[in-house]
């Protein structure tokens, strides 16, 4: 497992530093080393590996393996009903068939399909890889770090715009919120080998290191960007610390579920509260308010999106047919506005699907998890984060956090269900 491990992180620090540094090879270079550590963990995976794998993922691998199987379906012959008017018109005009691909960019497509490949690929070695606690710890370190490097370029460059050249805020503001979960759960590691007798020096520098990273998160996070992303943090925040009192104070199941059953109910006050500020259509509530025209073509692309939708990956080719003037391009707000107008009705729920029951899975294996409950609660927020933040920014249509996603998914999962960190 030496060398998926080793692909495993070079997959994570050079998608995100490139990502950061704006070249664009990052998002070639982390499914490169995706595909080697994933030929690495089957080459070198074992019975007792196969069975972690197959525990942690029970929570929904078929679900997972729907996405790519979507996708895939764009590029094949289908009735263009389904798909988006555009092709019901072209066909209406020029005749021909009533069958073909659904996908207006057939390239851009094929690279979402190997980017959906990529990331479950590397939840896949993730969960095999971190089975040992060890690894899980560096894992969690990197990924800490990485971060906190995105977080901080981002305070640098809003305190002084001279200091650090400007980074994609979107991508940035996306890394913060995962960072300040992540280091958070680097803060509770420290603490946790403090009261297990470990060096007290090394945990004190350990703590010291989260602390850190949780501030430079935080002033991203809070300090620099908008409204809806810092309250999408807040409630990732409040996910771990209620993981937190529900295991230090030892509730019985039934206080726990009526204290998280409160949790639940003011979450869902607040987002209806946030939806309801705004008027329009529902997924465009959350977003940054955009011109009149980008706003109303915005809204002509989401109604005329079918099941299927326009095809993965080719917003920008869409967006041509609906932007008001010449030369000018017409952006996804909101990583869900793109699911949505990519793959329709179907690929949305999905994702909320998957998102939803992975929540759910984390967060009751933070709650039975004897030993390094943070691995999960960590994972939990971060996914909670990624949920709101979807509606909120498209910092997630980046392949560098789509990639980290994965891996802090598969890190909560495999240490959700590891019990020894002897192999």
């Amino acid at each position: 497992m030496s060398l998926a491990y080793f692909a495993l992180i070079v997959s994570i620090v050079s998608a995100s530093a490139l990502e950061i540094a704006g070249a664009r090879v990052g998002a070639q270079l982390g499914t490169m080393a995706a595909a080697l550590s994933l030929l690495a963990a089957a080459s070198a995976a074992r019975k007792a590996d196969y069975d972690h794998y197959v525990r942690a993922a029970a929570w929904g691998r078929w679900i997972l393996l729907a996405i790519p199987l979507c996708i895939a379906a764009q590029l094949v012959p289908l009735p263009l009903s389904w798909a988006h008017p555009i092709w019901a018109s072209a066909h209406d005009v020029l005749g021909g068939l009533s069958l073909g691909p659904i996908t207006a960019d057939t390239g851009l497509t094929v690279n979402a399909l190997l980017l959906a490949l990529a990331a479950i690929s590397l939840l896949g070695v993730t969960i095999l890889v971190v089975r040992n606690r060890g690894r899980a710890e560096l894992v969690l370190f990197v990924l800490s770090g990485v971060t906190a490097v995105s977080a901080l370029t981002l305070d640098l460059h809003r305190l002084s715009p001279a200091v650090a050249a400007a980074a994609p805020s979107d991508f940035t503001t996306t890394l913060a919120g995962f960072g300040l979960m992540l280091n958070l759960a680097v803060m509770q590691l420290a603490a946790e080998r403090a009261e297990t007798h470990h060096s007290v020096l090394r945990s004190i520098a350990i703590g010291l290191c989260g602390l850190v990273g949780t501030l430079v998160c935080a002033a991203a996070i809070f300090g620099f960007s908008g409204t809806n992303s810092a309250i999408a943090a807040a409630f990732g925040v409040m996910l771990i610390l209620l993981i937190l009192v529900i295991r230090r104070l030892d509730l019985s199941p039934l206080a726990a579920g009526a204290l998280s059953a409160a949790a639940l109910i003011g979450a869902t006050i607040i987002l209806t509260f946030l939806f309801e500020k705004s008027s329009g259509p529902i997924l465009m509530r959350l977003v940054p308010d955009a011109g009149g025209e980008t706003k109303a073509a915005l809204e002509r692309m989401l109604a005329d999106t079918r099941w299927f939708g326009a095809g993965a990956g080719s917003f920008s080719a869409v967006a041509k047919i609906y932007q008001s003037e010449a030369g000018t391009t017409l952006a996804a707000p909101s990583a869900a506005i793109a699911v949505f107008a990519d793959t329709g009705w179907i690929g949305l729920t999905a994702m909320m699907a998957v998102s939803l029951i992975a929540l759910v899975r984390l967060f009751f294996g933070a709650l039975q998890r004897g030993r390094d409950s943070f691995f999960p609660a960590a994972t939990a927020a971060c996914v909670l984060f990624a949920l709101v933040q979807s509606f909120a920014g498209p910092g997630l249509l980046r392949p560098a956090a789509i990639l980290c996603l994965s891996v802090i998914v598969g890190l909560g999962l495999s240490q959700s269900v590891s019990q020894s960190s002897s192999r």
